[in-house]
């Protein structure tokens, strides 16, 4: 396991006085009541402190301090995604107060100026987190190994959910026999393969995780796919079709324009590139730190906006689908597998890696059931393309 989950917890600046010190707890309960979240109340999305380090640590460091303090034991809660989705609907997390703001002001100039997904920088969210074990993503995942958004407009389990957005998004492609694929960050090889096995595709998938090359390659055995180790800007040749999901959240701003004009040089003249991502609600100015730190290093999620205006000039938006609440759903799909896995794994992974991974889960599910995570689809093409597009929803 490579994710380092070693205690490292949250302190004040030298700079906070004792009086706000001592105020902590009356403005954190405050501010969480507003969201409806009472502290040591009854309800099961109320939190239960067990140590009064957390507040602490959350006023000094807000949603770092708050997921640490967590995965240190220090506050509990029945159902954390209740948890969150209150805390997201009341856009909580942006009512920054005490030494925290002064942090939360350095770390947007910090964004502002550095490149954090620079190409020097691309493989450390392999590194650090799609390498952490396959054994985790095999427990928790269906049976292709999505690690993205199911649709679940007809399905009633995960894997239901999984196989209906491999058939949506090979429909949305409209895949013909013999064409050629690209798969950017294609993962564990799940739509690869699939696409290759149904459609009768050759398919290129590039992957920043060693880990995930690996097991792509034993999965697509025999099959016309060809699994490479690399990052997008180092991509050449042509495609008929090319596919993206769930990586776009990794390019970051200052790359937008770059990979649109890197897919465009790659796409055929009658192509259809389909990019599936996360979306956020508004356009941030800073990635949550604690999930930059523990789960997506150099991540951050785009707006409909920073999309949409990288996207003029460059591709026709034929389609533009939202089932960003379909993620709640898979995220509480993922985490019900992880717990019922966890007798085996945590042979191999320790109490403080269960904790982290659950508020991973459990807090993603409630920023999505709150709205403010939005989960997009969309389909271009270039402006000369011929046919006509119709849009699919089934």
């Amino acid at each position: 396991m490579t994710i380092n989950t070693n205690r490292n917890e949250a302190v004040l600046p030298d700079t906070a006085s004792p009086k706000l010190r001592r105020a902590a707890p009356r403005i954190i309960t405050q501010l969480l009541a507003h969201a409806g979240v009472q502290v040591n109340g009854p309800a099961p999305w109320d939190i239960q402190i067990l140590d009064k380090a957390f507040f602490r640590k959350m006023f000094s460091t807000w949603e770092l301090g708050i997921g640490e303090s967590y995965m240190d034991g220090d506050w509990d809660c029945e159902q954390l995604d209740g948890f969150f989705h209150r805390i997201a609907s009341t856009d909580l997390e942006q009512t920054v107060v005490g030494p925290a703001k002064i942090r939360f002001i350095v770390e947007m100039a910090r964004q502002k100026l550095l490149n954090a997904q620079s190409k020097s920088r691309a493989f450390q969210v392999g590194e650090r987190h799609y390498d952490i074990g396959n054994d985790i993503f095999e427990s928790m995942l269906d049976s292709h190994m999505m690690y993205s958004c199911g649709y679940w407009e007809q399905a009633q389990t995960l894997e239901e959910a999984q196989l209906h957005k491999l058939q949506l998004i090979c429909r949305k492609l409209q895949l013909k026999p013999g064409e050629r694929l690209l798969d950017i960050g294609c993962g564990w090889g799940g739509l690869a393969r699939y696409a290759a096995m149904e459609y009768g595709v050759e398919v290129v998938g590039i992957t920043v995780s060693k880990e995930q090359q690996k097991l792509a390659q034993e999965r697509c055995a025999g099959l016309p796919v060809t699994i490479e180790l690399t990052d997008y800007r180092d991509l050449t040749g042509q495609f008929d079709k090319i596919v993206s999901v769930g990586m776009f959240e990794h390019v970051g701003p200052k790359n937008y324009d770059i990979y649109f004009n890197i897919v465009r040089d790659l796409l055929r003249p009658d192509g259809l590139f389909l990019l599936h991502t996360i979306g956020n609600f508004v356009t941030e100015k800073k990635t949550d730190a604690w999930i930059d730190k523990y789960i997506f290093p150099n991540g951050h999620l785009p707006s409909a906006k920073q999309i949409a205006t990288s996207l003029e000039g460059r591709f026709l938006i034929e389609d533009w689908h939202n089932f960003g609440r379909d993620y709640d759903k898979t995220l509480m799909a993922w985490s019900a597998k992880f717990d019922e896995a966890w007798p085996r794994l945590k042979a191999q992974y320790d109490e403080r890696f269960y904790r982290m991974w659950k508020y991973f889960l459990l807090s993603s599910a409630g920023f999505f059931r709150s709205g403010q995570g939005q989960l997009w689809q969309l389909v271009l093409s270039k402006r000369g393309r011929s046919d006509a597009y119709r849009s699919v929803r089934s």
